[in-house]
């Protein structure tokens, strides 16, 4: 099944922060990165201030993980680039997030995984690489649609 997945980084070296990631999830049995846009940055969002702005990338991948096993294994790579999620603030700085945004068709929202991503049709660090990878892409889903017309709604 294809997948979505988006990374982020907003301390220490960023840009390795994320080529560490991508190699971490590439090696995994059942997952193979396809394609990974270009990286963007991106100033924070959310309720912490003061903090570095981030280098996003979104990935294409193809896996035989469900869910919830995709989601397992986004939260080994992360603690293995550096992100401790028992300190983590949400919003807050970090080496690496790796977020589930889509895995086909799925729409679930059960045991802390919602699918798609319930923020992903709001964010331009998002939609505009996986656009760049994919310009026919659609976010599933009764609040999804075509990426490109997502993106056009809330890109500035």
């Amino acid at each position: 099944m294809r997948g979505v997945l988006a990374l982020g980084a907003n301390t220490g070296d960023r840009a390795a922060n994320l080529h560490a990631a991508l190699a971490a999830l590439d090696a995994l049995d059942g997952l193979d990165v396809e394609a990974v846009s270009s990286f963007v940055e991106t100033a924070p969002v959310g309720a912490v201030p003061d903090q570095p702005d981030f280098l996003n990338a979104v990935a294409l991948v193809r896996t035989t993980l469900d869910p919830h096993a995709l989601l397992r294994a986004c939260h080994a790579v992360e603690a293995a680039v550096g992100l401790d999620r028992a300190s983590k603030v949400p919003d807050g700085p970090r080496p690496i997030d790796v977020d589930v945004v889509t895995l086909g068709d799925v729409v679930l929202d059960e045991d802390g995984l919602v699918l798609p991503h319930p923020r992903a049709r709001e964010r331009a660090f998002v939609l505009g690489p996986w656009l760049e990878l994919d310009p026919d892409a659609e976010l599933p889903g009764p609040r999804g649609g075509r990426v490109a017309d997502l993106l056009a709604r809330v890109a500035p």
